[in-house]
Parts: structure tokens; sequence; C-alpha cells
């Protein structure tokens, strides 16, 4: 049989960018993160594991802002039902007392959970982000294919959910349309209906059971929002930086 041999071609020099990613990756393999090769299966399964996590979480607390939603729409179904039949009598502001303090309870038995679970998320988030960097570490060429960061700090990780408010009163009015805000919102809702109600009871004075209702829901609305910027604060205050953008940035 004829011998046929094909030529293979010149390689020619690399890009500069092309070298410098292979320079910085061939000093990670032989020294640090890439010495082990098993390196690379542990940081993946961690990855994976963290994204089942946040699955789970999510699940958890849509499950949890559903059910509050639902017990209170049976119990509007329910009081309208009993109005229907007993009229607006005491009978009826005793249960509606009664039930819209049940609700109350399970309103803000939520808002914590939900609260957990978002300060939950977002140290998923920086951890997923530590794994980025120990990629980008790894093989310094993919950093610019990471369309997520792969720095751990604060500002980094929120940037995660969408543009960071600049501002602080953009950050409460944004607040307010997460999950915790809204829950929270219902909840003084809820509660200043339960004022003027137990004051309807107490007065029989419908003006004065509004009123009552509406510096209820003012008073609650103030502390709840004094709350959650003091744990949100004190959030941030405990979270450790590993990898932060400033330092790489130098």
């Amino acid at each position: 049989m004829e011998e046929r041999s094909m030529a293979m071609p010149a390689e020619g020099p690399l890009p500069a960018h092309a070298e410098t990613a292979a320079a910085a990756a061939g000093a990670a393999a032989t020294s640090g993160l890439g010495a082990d090769p098993r390196v690379l299966t542990i940081l993946s399964t961690e990855h994976w594991s963290l994204l089942a996590a946040r699955s789970l979480v999510y699940n958890e607390a849509f499950s949890r802002a559903g059910m509050y939603l639902s017990f209170l729409s049976a119990t509007i179904v329910a009081l309208g039902l009993i109005a229907a039949a007993t009229g607006f009598s005491d009978s009826f502001l005793k249960i509606t007392a009664v039930l819209l303090g049940i609700d109350l309870f399970i309103g803000y038995a939520s808002l914590g959970r939900i609260a957990s679970a978002s300060a939950e998320d977002i140290r998923f988030l920086q951890a997923m982000n530590r794994i980025r960097h120990a990629y980008v570490e790894l093989a310094p060429g993919v950093a610019p294919y990471f369309m997520t960061g792969h720095h751990d700090d604060p500002m980094t990780v929120v940037s995660l959910y969408g543009p960071v408010e600049s501002s602080r009163g953009s950050s409460i009015i944004h607040g307010f349309t997460t999950t915790p805000g809204m829950i929270g919102t219902i909840n003084t809702v809820v509660g200043a209906a339960l004022a003027a109600v137990v004051t309807m009871l107490a007065t029989r004075d419908p003006q004065l059971a509004s009123v009552v209702g509406l510096v209820a829901f003012a008073v609650m609305f103030v502390v709840l929002l004094m709350v959650q910027l003091r744990l949100i604060n004190r959030f941030w205050a405990r979270m450790d930086t590993m990898f932060p953008k400033e330092r790489d940035a130098r």
C-alpha cells in the first residue's frame, strides 16, 4: 500500500492575551488549587449542592407565602359568609378579631421564615461566587465568559438579583417589591384591621375605630421598616468577604 503522510500546519505565535492566560493557568496548575487533580471535581460537586439548596429555599419561601395568602383569603371569604348570616353584630366582631389574630400570627411566622430563607439564599450565592473565583484561579481565561460575578463582596453578590439601587430611598422602595416586603406590608394591614375591630368592640364608635386603625397601620409600618433595616445592616456586617472586587481591581 502507498503510504501517505500529511504535513502538520506550522504553529504560529499565540496572541498576547492567550499567552498571559496560558501562563497564569500553568502557574495555577503547578501550585495552589491546580496542584491536586481532584479540586475541580470537588468544586463542581459543591456547586451543584448549592444549586439544589437554593432550589429548596425558593420552594419553601414561595410555599410559605402561598400558604399564608391562601389562609388569609379563606378568612375573608368565611367572614363574608358569617356577616351575611349574622350581620355586623358583636358576635361577628369577636369572630373577626379571633380570625385576624390567627392570620397575623401566621403572617409574622411566615415573614420570619421567608426572611431567613432570603438570607440563606444570599449566603448560597456568595458561596457560589467563591467557587467561580476558584474556577478563575484554575483557568483565568474563562473570567470574561462568566455572566455572574466571581467575587464575594456584598455589592457583587446582591447584583446577581439585578441592578443595585444607588440611593437608600430607592433601595427601600425596591425592598417592598420583594416577597418579605410584600408579606410584611400585608401583615401591617391585617394588624391595623385587628386594632380597628378591637376598638369597635370596646367603644362601639366607628370613627374612633377608623382612626385607631390608621394610627396602628402607620406605627406598625414604621416599626416594620426600622426592624427590617436593622436586620439587613446586621446581616451585611456579619458577612465574611474573602475575595472582594476592589482587591482584584488593584
